[in-house]
């Protein structure tokens, strides 16, 4: 069995009760005069791009483009950017209890096809605690998070009671970037895919390390998007500046060298070229990698498989990568 273990999705039911009640949640539809399509609108100020159309497509149109790749399961989470952090904490809660109740009512509507990572309303530790485990009783495999909350590195942020309950839970934790403000210099030539949000996601992995929130949590389960950003390639850069910054005035409280940290977590394998895939591969072990696509986006690797033949891996490295990995890495998928 082939496992895509990123992929995005909004059921056709979000978006008709974001029209029917979304000011309850501090969320509004606006539908652009040129389209069909709505963008979404939140109480705080923040406006996000109308849906692509692969993102709210049908689930028999996804299923068929799954097929055509060989892709027998796909884990989808919603679109980070509608997470809607900013929200007040009473709002940001409904607001991500209905973002994960008509996921998790589509999933198991296509449940041959389909599994689902919760989200849970950040800032508040205490109701993303709450909400995660909700989530995992109604079928959720693990949870994503934005590696920023509104601008702030992940790991600075106080959730140790978030933290405490994924580790108690075993709920693998998804580190996925998002862009919650304008940043000018990414604004053009596809800048903020290519560059900004994979040094969101290494910015997000080290301030959980650097903050000690590895050591605080070791049995945590941390996923990092898009091959890690560029963790893989600036690990040495990661270590040498453990060893040289001012650890006290930096707030560095890291029990060890980054690099040990790098080497407890997993990685999917949207990364776009053979040679860094294989880098990855070597620099963190094979059973770290699970395939991933981030269908829905630009970015999305349309052709997983022939990435993985690419790269130049054995039949039972592959192997591995597509279903052994994503398994033990997401122990609540299904069997079939």
């Amino acid at each position: 069995m082939v496992i895509d273990i990123h992929s995005h999705y909004v059921p056709d039911r979000l978006v008709a009760e974001i029209k029917r009640r979304g000011p309850d949640f501090g969320v509004t539809a606006i539908t652009p005069p040129q389209g069909s399509v709505p963008a979404l609108h939140f109480d705080y100020g923040f406006m996000v791009r109308p849906f692509f159309p692969k993102l709210i497509e049908s689930a028999d149109e996804r299923g068929a483009w799954l097929a055509s790749r060989g892709v027998d399961r796909q884990i989808v989470a919603t679109w980070p950017d509608i997470y809607g952090y900013g929200l007040a904490p009473d709002k940001c809660s409904r607001w991500h209890r209905l973002l994960n109740q008509t996921l998790a009512e589509w999933c198991a509507d296509n449940a041959k096809r389909f599994s689902w990572y919760a989200s849970v309303p950040m800032p508040n530790a205490d109701g993303a605690a709450a909400e995660l485990e909700w989530a995992m009783s109604h079928g959720a495999v693990g949870v994503m998070v934005a590696a920023n909350i509104e601008g702030i590195n992940l790991g600075e942020v106080a959730l140790d009671p978030f933290w405490h309950r994924a580790e108690a839970l075993k709920v693998p934790i998804v580190i996925h970037p998002v862009l919650v403000k304008p940043e000018p210099r990414v604004a053009r030539f596809a800048l903020a895919q290519i560059a900004y949000y994979t040094g969101d996601t290494t910015m997000a992995a080290g301030s959980l390390i650097f903050s000690g929130v590895l050591d605080r949590f070791p049995g945590l389960s941390i996923v990092l998007c898009h091959g890690g950003g560029t963790l893989p390639y600036l690990i040495g850069r990661f270590d040498l500046m453990h060893q040289r910054m001012d650890r006290q005035a930096q707030g560095d409280v890291a029990a060890k060298n980054p690099s040990s940290y790098a080497a407890r977590m997993a990685y999917d394998t949207i990364v776009h070229a053979p040679h860094v895939l294989r880098f990855l591969a070597e620099s963190f072990g094979f059973e770290h990698l699970a395939l991933g696509t981030d269908y829905s986006f630009p970015p999305a690797d349309l052709d997983p498989l022939k990435s993985l033949s690419d790269a130049g891996f054995s039949k039972d490295q592959i192997s591995a990568i597509v279903e052994a990995n994503p398994r033990r890495i997401f122990p609540r998928l299904p069997a079939t």
